[in-house]
C-alpha cells in the first residue's frame, strides 16, 4: 500500500472552481487561492436563508490511543460515501495544528483512499487563518503591555492578567516566561508564557461566531485581566479589537477544498479538544446545511470530549440540531483499553502483541465504546458505530464490538473500510446513517441549563459525561468562580480542558474508569468566545515535542516534492 502522502500527491484533483459550482456557489461568492482552493463568502448565507437545512451528521470516537482510531479517516470516507448512494454530501472538518503536524500525531487529513486535498496545503500553512489568529492574539497582547508600560491608566493589576501570547509550535520552554527585561524602554517586567495558537480564545471565536460583526463583538468582550478593585478589563477598553477584527476579515470565511474522490470539503477554525473546544466552525456547517442534503462533521477526540462541547457550546450559540452521531471503534484500541497491552506515544509495539486475538480484553475495553455511545444518547442522538476494520482484525472479534455496540444502544453498528477502499469501502455505513437521519427525532438536548450555577454544570459534566464520583476544586478554582458569578459569568456554558486519554482526568485510567473524583485546578474565563474553562488535573495549554518529533522526517526530495508527511 502506497503512503498517504503518495496516495495525496497522486489525485486527481478537479478545479476547485468546478467544485464550487457543483455545489451551487457563484463566481462571486469564492475567493481563489491557487487551483485548488477557495474561500467562500458569507453572503451566501443571505442568499439561501429560506433553503431548509440539509442532515446533521457529527464523527466522534471511543477514547483515543497511540495507534489511532481513523477518526478523520471515517469522517471523510463517509462524506464520499453518501455521495455514491445518491446523498449530495459535503464534509467539514477543523485546520490541524502545526504543533502536532510536526510533533507526534502528524498530519490530519485522513488516511489512505479517504483524505482531503490538496493535503500538503492542508496540513501546513493552508490560506493563513492559524496565522491570522496568532497575529490578533499576540497584537491584543502588545496593546495590554504598553498600556502598562505608558502608565497604566486603567489600574490593571499585573497579577491578574490573563491574556498569555501564543505561537503554533508545541514548545514547553515557552510554558512560562519573564518579559520585559532590559531597560526602561522595553517594557515592565512579569511572568506570563505562551499557549499553542489553536488554543486561543481569539480561535474559539473564530468558531463560534456568526458573522463578521458578531466577531467584532465578541473580540470586544475577551477579558485580559482585572483592575486592582476586580473590575474585567477588556480588549474593547485598551481599543483593540477593531485592529483584530480588521486582521481576521479573509480568517472568517470558510475555506473550500475537496476529497480524493472530488466530494467538497470545507475546512475552518482549529483543533484541540482536549484544551479547546475542537470543533470546525459554525460558519461552515451553517452554509454547507443550506448547500447539502447530508453535512458530515467531526469533533476532536472521543465523545467526552470534542461532541460534549460540539453540542452544549456550538449547537447551543448555533441553533443546529444533530441527526446523528458515528462513534468510531477499532479492534485493536478497544483491546488496549481492556488491558491486553499498554500503548506509549511515539513508541512502537510489537504487531504479534497488538494483533493477537484477546477475546477477554476485548470484551472489557467495549466498556469504554458503551460509554461513549451512552454519552450521545444522555444529548438524545441516535448512534452509528463505525468499526474501524484493520487486515489483523477477526470476524468473531468485530461480531462481538457489534453486539457489544447494540447492548448499548446503538442503533446499528457496522464494518468500515474506508481507508483501504474509499467510499466503496463506507457505503454500509452511509445507508447505516441515512436510514437514521430519515427518522424523526425529537429528543436532541443539552445536557444542563444556563442558569445552573457553575460548580453544578461542571459536576454535571463530570459525573454524566466522565462518569466521575464527584469534583474537588482547589483554592484558586474556588476563588475564581466566586468572581465569575459576581460578574454575570455564572450564565455561559463550559468548556473542560481535559486529558484526550481517558475518560477521567487522568490519562492512565483506560477502558471506562469508575471510583473517581475529578479535580479542578483552576477556572479561565473566555468571555468573548462565550464559555468558562475548567482546567482539570495537570492540563497543559501547551504542548512539547516528543524526542523524535514527526518533523524529523518531513523534507524535500530530488525534485523538490514533500516527504515525509503523514
Amino acid at each position: 500500500m502506497k503512503s498517504d502522502l503518495e496516495i495525496a500527491q497522486e489525485a486527481r484533483m478537479k478545479p476547485i472552481v468546478e467544485i464550487a459550482r457543483g455545489m451551487g456557489l457563484t463566481e462571486d461568492e469564492i475567493e481563489l487561492y491557487g487551483k485548488f482552493k477557495c474561500k467562500v463568502s458569507l453572503d451566501v448565507l443571505k442568499r439561501l436563508k429560506d433553503r431548509p437545512d440539509g442532515r446533521y451528521i457529527d464523527v466522534t470516537a471511543i477514547t483515543p490511543t497511540p495507534l489511532g482510531e481513523g477518526k478523520t479517516v471515517t469522517t471523510i470516507g463517509l462524506g464520499q460515501a453518501l455521495n455514491r448512494i445518491g446523498k449530495k454530501t459535503i464534509n467539514c472538518i477543523r485546520q490541524p495544528s502545526l504543533g502536532p503536524v510536526f510533533g507526534i500525531k502528524g498530519g490530519a487529513a485522513g488516511g489512505g483512499y479517504s483524505q482531503c486535498v490538496p493535503m500538503e496545503d492542508f496540513n501546513l500553512h493552508f490560506t493563513g487563518d492559524t496565522h491570522a489568529v496568532a497575529l490578533s492574539h499576540n497584537l491584543l497582547a502588545a496593546f495590554l503591555d504598553a498600556h502598562i508600560m505608558h502608565g497604566n491608566r486603567l489600574g490593571i493589576d499585573p497579577y491578574s492578567i490573563t491574556w498569555p501570547r501564543v505561537v503554533d509550535v508545541s514548545d514547553r520552554a515557552l510554558r512560562n516566561i519573564i518579559i520585559g527585561l532590559g531597560t526602561k524602554e522595553d517594557g515592565v517586567p512579569r511572568q506570563t508564557g505562551f499557549d499553542i495558537a489553536v488554543a486561543s480564545e481569539v480561535m474559539a471565536i473564530l468558531a463560534l461566531t456568526t458573522g463578521l460583526f458578531d466577531l467584532r463583538e465578541r473580540l470586544g468582550r475577551i477579558v485580559v485581566g482585572y483592575t486592582e478593585d476586580g473590575k474585567p478589563v477588556t480588549a474593547e477598553d485598551l481599543k483593540c479589537a477593531g485592529s483584530m477584527t480588521v486582521l481576521l476579515k479573509d480568517a472568517i470565511k470558510p475555506n473550500l477544498i475537496q476529497t480524493l474522490e472530488n466530494t467538497p470539503v470545507f475546512v475552518h477554525a482549529g483543533p484541540f479538544a482536549n484544551i479547546a473546544h475542537g470543533n470546525n466552525s459554525i460558519l461552515a456547517d451553517q452554509i454547507a446545511l443550506k448547500l447539502a442534503d447530508y453535512v458530515v462533521t467531526e469533533s476532536g477526540f472521543g465523545a467526552d470530549c470534542g461532541a460534549e462541547k460540539m453540542i452544549n457550546i456550538k449547537c447551543r450559540y448555533s441553533g443546529l440540531r444533530l441527526d446523528c452521531a458515528v462513534v468510531v471503534a477499532t479492534i485493536r484500541a478497544l483491546k488496549m483499553h481492556g488491558g491486553a497491552f499498554r500503548a506509549i506515544p511515539g513508541k512502537p509495539l510489537d504487531p504479534k502483541v497488538v494483533e493477537a486475538r484477546n477475546m477477554a480484553a476485548l470484551e472489557k475495553g467495549c466498556e469504554n465504546l458503551a460509554k461513549h455511545i451512552e454519552n450521545m444518547l444522555l444529548h438524545g442522538v441516535p448512534v452509528v458505530v463505525a468499526i474501524n476494520r484493520f487486515t489483523t482484525d477477526h470476524d468473531d472479534e468485530i461480531e462481538l464490538v457489534r453486539r457489544k455496540a447494540l447492548e448499548a444502544g446503538a442503533s446499528d453498528a457496522v464494518l468500515s473500510e474506508v481507508w483501504e477502499k474509499g467510499g466503496a469501502g463506507g457505503e454500509a455505513l452511509a445507508r447505516a446513517v441515512v436510514k437514521v437521519c430519515e427518522r424523526p427525532n425529537p429528543n436532541f438536548r443539552f445536557l444542563y441549563p444556563l442558569d445552573m450555577p457553575i460548580k453544578e454544570k461542571i459536576h454535571t459534566i463530570a459525573t454524566k459525561v466522565y462518569g466521575a464520583d464527584g469534583v474537588d476544586f482547589d483554592p484558586l478554582a474556588e476563588k475564581q468562580i466566586k468572581l465569575y458569578t459576581s460578574l454575570g459569568f455564572d450564565k455561559l456554558p463550559i468548556c473542560m480542558a481535559k486529558t484526550h486519554l481517558s475518560l477521567s482526568h487522568d490519562p492512565n485510567l483506560k477502558g471506562r474508569p469508575r471510583n473517581f473524583r475529578v479535580p479542578v485546578r483552576e477556572v479561565r474565563a473566555s468571555v468573548g468566545a462565550g464559555f468558562l474553562y475548567p482546567l482539570l488535573g495537570k492540563m497543559r495549554t501547551m504542548p512539547g515535542l516528543p524526542s523524535v518529533p514527526a518533523g524529523v522526517y518531513i523534507d524535500i526530495d530530488k525534485d523538490g516534492k514533500t516527504v515525509g508527511l503523514f
